[in-house]
């Protein structure tokens, strides 16, 4: 069952094969948003495994929580625009379904959000002390620097899946898979401005990362060059005026 409430914040959260991490995860930010009007969506993006079963059987002990779940799999970026797609709340929260974004975290972006003048659409995490591989975080050090290179954003942990941001301005952007990685980026391009909070960081205790180094090198060298192409197609009217 759903809340009576309309929600004023979705936190949307993608899962694939996360069994055993998904309902710990749901609980955990059920309690950091205890008292806020908010739902959860959890997107099942085909799992094989038992994540969606897990998460069909807490809907009752979690009043706030939405499971969806594509017939297919679509990836990470496809599973987030789904939840937003769906959502009620003027602000949605994402975190990675794997359980690394600590759910505490996230109620700080969404206050800084609300507090921040309108112009500013998106608050990301910026991941401390990261629980990952020295090979992972030599790549994620080297991309992020390749990145705001190019692209001129201003993020220095893209990255990051916790983030804050303004429904709406988010169905604004375009959508192309891995979009995700590249929302600071495109904030901008639409005109609005980006802030960033240190966050937490957990070792992953279950199931295994979904990405490689080489397949996340891969998919950025053609996502860096069209996120360019639309950078310089952009053009923007200034104010609006309506008569």
């Amino acid at each position: 069952m759903q809340s009576a409430e309309l929600p004023s914040i979705s936190i949307v959260v993608p899962v694939h094969n996360e069994s055993g991490a998904a309902v710990p995860l749901a609980r955990e930010i059920a309690a950091a948003f205890g008292g806020r009007a908010h739902e959860m969506i959890f997107v099942d993006d085909a799992s094989k495994d038992t994540t969606l079963a897990e998460l069909k059987a807490v809907m009752a002990e979690l009043p706030t929580l939405r499971v969806l779940a594509h017939a297919t799999n679509a990836g990470q970026s496809r599973a987030v625009r789904t939840g937003v797609l769906a959502a009620r709340g003027a602000i949605v929260v994402t975190l990675d379904g794997d359980g690394q974004n600590p759910p505490e975290d996230a109620p700080k972006l969404v206050d800084a959000l609300i507090n921040a003048p309108p112009q500013v659409a998106l608050v990301g995490g910026v991941r401390q002390k990261r629980q990952d591989s020295q090979a992972k975080l030599w790549a994620s050090r080297w991309a992020n620097r390749i990145r705001k290179r190019l692209l001129g954003d201003d993020a220095d942990d893209t990255g990051c899946g916790l983030k804050a941001f303004r429904r709406d301005v988010f169905l604004r952007l375009p959508y192309f898979d891995h979009v995700h990685r590249y929302l600071p980026a495109l904030v901008i391009r639409e005109g609005y401005e980006n802030r960033y909070l240190p966050i937490g960081h957990r070792h992953r205790e279950t199931g295994q990362s979904k990405y490689t180094n080489w397949g996340r090198l891969k998919n950025s060298f053609s996502d860096l060059l069209g996120v360019m192409w639309l950078k310089t197609r952009s053009r923007r009217p200034g104010a609006i005026t309506e008569f």
